[in-house]
């Protein structure tokens, strides 16, 4: 996979994450075949990057109630 600029990202807040500020997770649309995927709280830090295929079935399992917790 080749790299990906993360300073050009434009990010938004996961509709399922805490209202509260707490477990907010922001997830990036401008890339097509990855999906980056940050902690809010540490803009800076880490960034993991799923396969676009893979993303699509864990929010499909999440939108289904398809994960314990």
């Amino acid at each position: 996979m080749r790299s990906i600029d993360l300073t050009a990202l434009a990010w938004r807040t996961s509709s399922y994450s805490n209202q509260d500020g707490g477990a907010c997770v922001e997830v990036s649309d401008d890339c097509t075949a990855a999906i980056p995927v940050r902690d809010s709280k540490n803009p800076h830090g880490p960034v993991l990057v799923f396969p676009a295929d893979d993303w699509s079935c864990f929010v499909a399992a999440v939108k289904g109630d398809r994960l314990s917790g």
